[in-house]
């Protein structure tokens, strides 16, 4: 089984490395404007294999199929669809930051109705509105399905996902969004995980790139930039030589547990105070062993069903109790735990009731 310290050796840094290491400020945070913007449409899937929508569980199918057909001149008023080789999708997209006209952008299409499967379909041209109703982009194109779906008379399997896929670059541009970035007078740099620690950090690294007082710490999420101060032509340039500046972060101590998997994650600066620690397993056994009685062949009796029921009890001896002293370093901490010899799924427990006890100094993560 997998030990804690395995999992910590590999998902962990030591305190000495994480103090040392420097992230550029652009992975730190995000720049006052420089941002995406979702799009969204509802368009049709074409040349499916038998795997779209039925008509009758979905209606609007039908009513979308008919609108593209009257818009390419095709009279359809009155007519009867029943196949099976369309599907209704909704289709969405993320416009980048400075995204320009022309330009390409991909599109994740899913699948709205009672289809089995997009492999193979085509969207036919769909507009893709922003939240301010406007078109921004149209998409069409081959859809990319990473699912697959055999089926039988009897038996059916089903692999991934093959109601969604993907078009790369299936979407072009047509509007861009109105915002002039170098009209900015500061620029706002909003950390990705407020710390005010790292925020100082980062205006100090500013200010001492260009020699005077550039950046100003808000908050513990905010640092802004002066564009006049920095005597750059505009937020761009000032922007692209601070990006790339090291700054080493500090985050609060947090340990993340999964119940799921069993996966335990430490954060370098996680301590415990000095704490005592039993455990052991209780087992609850309980077995039905109904028996059949049957009266005498001559006997006027009933076959009767009587209900035997076996419980036991079992409780392994455990690790006893165990001292952990005070870690002051995450190898201490793992080292510590790993004393008590335990699985995974049993530390998950003995971290919970560590903290409950006041002993973990760290944040406790339970997902």
């Amino acid at each position: 089984m997998i030990r804690l310290a395995t999992l910590a050796l590999v998902l962990c840094l030591t305190p000495a490395l994480a103090l040392a290491q420097s992230i550029r400020i652009k992975d730190l945070v995000e720049f006052d404007g420089v941002r995406g913007n979702d799009l969204v449409g509802y368009g049709l899937v074409v040349g499916l294999n038998g795997t779209g929508d039925g008509i009758r569980n979905s209606p609007f199918t039908e009513d979308i199929m008919a609108s593209i057909l009257e818009r390419l001149g095709v009279n359809v008023t009155g007519e009867q669809f029943r196949p099976r080789n369309v599907a209704a999708v909704m289709v969405t997209s993320q416009l980048p930051p400075f995204a320009r006209a022309g330009g390409r952008v991909d599109v994740t299409v899913s699948a709205i109705g009672d289809a089995r499967s997009l492999l193979g379909g085509t969207l036919i041209m769909t507009p893709l509105n922003g939240a301010d109703g406007q078109i921004y982009a149209v998409a069409q194109g081959s859809v990319i399905a990473s699912g697959i779906e055999v089926q039988g008379q009897a038996a059916q399997i089903v692999q991934g996902v093959p109601t969604a896929g993907v078009i790369p670059a299936g979407a072009r541009v047509e509007r861009e969004v109105d915002f002039d970035f170098n009209r900015l007078a500061q620029v706002r740099l909003a950390l990705r995980a407020p710390d005010f620690t790292t925020a100082e950090r980062i205006e100090r690294v500013i200010n001492g790139e260009f020699g005077r007082p550039v950046a100003a710490m808000l908050d513990a999420g905010t640092v802004v930039v002066d564009i006049a101060s920095a005597g750059m032509r505009s937020p761009s340039h000032v922007l692209g030589r601070i990006e790339n500046l090291g700054v080493a972060p500090q985050t609060r101590a947090r340990v993340v547990v999964d119940h799921r998997t069993g996966t335990i994650v430490m954060g370098a600066d996680v301590r415990i105070s000095r704490v005592a620690v039993a455990q052991g397993n209780l087992t609850l056994r309980v077995e039905e062993e109904p028996i059949v009685v049957q009266p005498n062949p001559f006997a006027a009796g009933e076959t009767v069903v009587v209900p035997r029921t076996r419980v036991g009890l079992d409780e392994d001896p455990g690790t006893g109790l165990a001292e952990l002293s005070g870690g002051t370093s995450l190898s201490e901490v793992v080292a510590g735990l790993n004393a008590l010899g335990v699985t995974p799924r049993d530390m998950i427990d003995i971290l919970t009731s560590i903290s409950a006890a006041g002993a973990l100094h760290a944040e406790l993560v339970v997902r």
